[in-house]
């Protein structure tokens, strides 16, 4: 059993790095929908008692989990609203447990024209995912292996594009230990139909991640090491144009450690197990590239609360800082309904 769940690791880590670099589509499935993850950075992997985490990591998909529901709501850039809902059941001890999500992204109305610029009416542009999951705990061990099965579709006026994917991961958790430990491949498939004749490539992830919950202060720790697909994941920041005396200008070099911390996002979580939780997260990538040399931008921080309003119901809100003309808020509620587990 084992050397079958490596061997398939094995074949999906090297499919992945066959790939070519290029353009991407379905990329609204690299975007957060929970609060929760968006309010420690955005990329975290490792929540194993939050009914969303799934969606990002099938591993920790367990028993736990069930009969909880999520509804998320992000109020994105440019009026963009993206959505999600994810649910998990417990069947049996030895059919385990069956994760289910749906995202959902609208990008509102926009103005159609010809091809001479007259304006011809209006058009609509949305994107939808639905995803389910599953994960198994490898015999005699604390490894977790998962996978979760995506049906994607996008639609811009009448133009339709549909694509499957893949995630596969595989967690460390052992309830005893203060550290769980993750490496997750997302985003392996397919694009079935394209909006025209040219196919694209879907916005294909490697990730690992870790946390480590302290003993004697009430705080988490939350570590996730992004792109590992692609090494030289930095792009050039106008804002670091260097002129010289005789008013030339050139970029910033990127140096190796440059490159190498934009792999990285941290995040941490103050009193986790209360009622009222407090989070903060930092993106490297995000916070290098967005930032503006003659105004503090604070963009990559990211921050949040969550607060348990009664037994059953829970309330997350994330804020993400990009630009000092934009940001992002993003709205959870999950719902704890009757189990036979808890």
């Amino acid at each position: 059993m084992k050397f079958k769940v490596l061997l398939f690791f094995c074949v999906v880590w090297f499919s992945a790095f066959s790939q070519v670099g290029g353009e991407t589509i379905f990329n609204f499935l690299n975007v957060p929908t929970s609060a929760r993850q968006a309010a420690l950075g955005g990329k975290v992997l490792t929540l194993y008692d939050d009914v969303d985490q799934p969606t990002w990591n099938p591993s920790t998909v367990n028993q736990e989990l069930d009969n909880k529901v999520s509804v998320n709501y992000v109020n994105f850039l440019a009026d963009i609203n993206y959505g999600s809902v994810n649910f998990a059941h417990f069947f049996s001890k030895r059919f385990g447990t069956l994760h289910g999500g749906i995202t959902f992204v609208d990008y509102g109305e926009f103005i159609a024209a010809d091809e001479e610029g007259n304006e011809t009416g209006t058009f609509k542009s949305r994107d939808i995912a639905a995803t389910i999951g599953y994960a198994r705990n490898l015999p005699w061990s604390n490894f977790y292996a998962g996978a979760n099965f995506k049906v994607i579709t996008s639609t811009i006026d009448t133009y339709t594009s549909s694509g499957i994917a893949f995630d596969a991961a595989l967690l460390y958790y052992n309830y005893k230990k203060p550290y769980t430990f993750t490496a997750v491949i997302r985003n392996v498939g397919y694009q079935i139909n394209a909006f025209d004749e040219t196919k694209e490539k879907l916005p294909l992830v490697i990730e690992i991640g870790a946390s480590y919950k302290l003993s004697e202060i009430p705080l988490k720790w939350y570590l996730t090491v992004d792109n590992l697909q692609q090494w030289d994941v930095s792009v050039e920041n106008p804002s670091d144009a260097v002129s010289s005396i005789g008013g030339d200008s050139s970029n910033e070099k990127i140096t190796f450690l440059n490159n190498a911390i934009r792999h990285f996002v941290i995040g941490a979580e103050f009193f986790p197990d209360k009622k009222v939780n407090l989070r903060l997260g930092y993106n490297f990538r995000r916070a290098r590239e967005l930032r503006l040399t003659e105004t503090r931008t604070f963009a990559g921080f990211t921050a949040g609360f969550g607060l348990r309003l009664r037994r059953n119901l829970k309330f997350n809100y994330a804020f993400t800082k990009y630009h000092p003309a934009s940001d992002t808020s993003t709205f959870s509620l999950q719902i704890d309904l009757p189990s036979r587990i808890r």
